[in-house]
């Protein structure tokens, strides 16, 4: 059964609360991108008056990591993720609704048909980037996944 919208929404509101209650959802998934958004609100600002640098994390993480949870379906194996590493940049302050949008839906597929096909462990760099409702970037995250093959 496919990865939707909805699926991985349930999934953070039982799994991840606080980014469900920050107002993280996901709104869009193929096999090659995925899309989130998350709304500036009073529950995730900063002192500034602008988003949380952590809220926007979190959303960008999601949208690397509902392709990864995606291509391990569609494997049919049992497959570990997880981050090892981080970086993000601000160019600026968000505000409003912000966009993460990921396009790397085929390098973790390569990523995952390779642990599948060796046993070994693989790693992929995504990237997630965050842009206001004006289509001006707001922030960019790069994440580290490793997946392995389990048992």
């Amino acid at each position: 059964m496919a990865l939707t919208p909805s699926k991985i929404n349930m999934f953070t509101f039982m799994k991840l609360p606080s980014a469900w209650w920050c107002g993280v959802r996901l709104k869009y998934i193929d096999d090659k991108k995925a899309m989130t958004t998350v709304k500036l609100k009073w529950m995730n600002q900063n002192p500034f008056k602008s988003m949380f640098w952590a809220v926007q994390g979190m959303a960008a993480e999601l949208s690397t990591g509902a392709l990864v949870m995606n291509e391990i379906q569609k494997s049919g194996k049992k497959v570990s993720m997880l981050v090892a590493n981080n970086k993000a940049s601000f160019t600026k302050k968000a505000t409003g609704r912000i966009n993460f949008t990921c396009d790397d839906g085929e390098l973790i597929a390569d990523a995952i048909q390779k642990t599948v096909d060796t046993g070994k462990g693989q790693t992929c760099w995504m990237k997630a980037v965050g842009v206001n409702q004006d289509g001006v970037e707001v922030s960019t995250f790069h994440f580290e996944w490793t997946v392995k093959v389990k048992g």
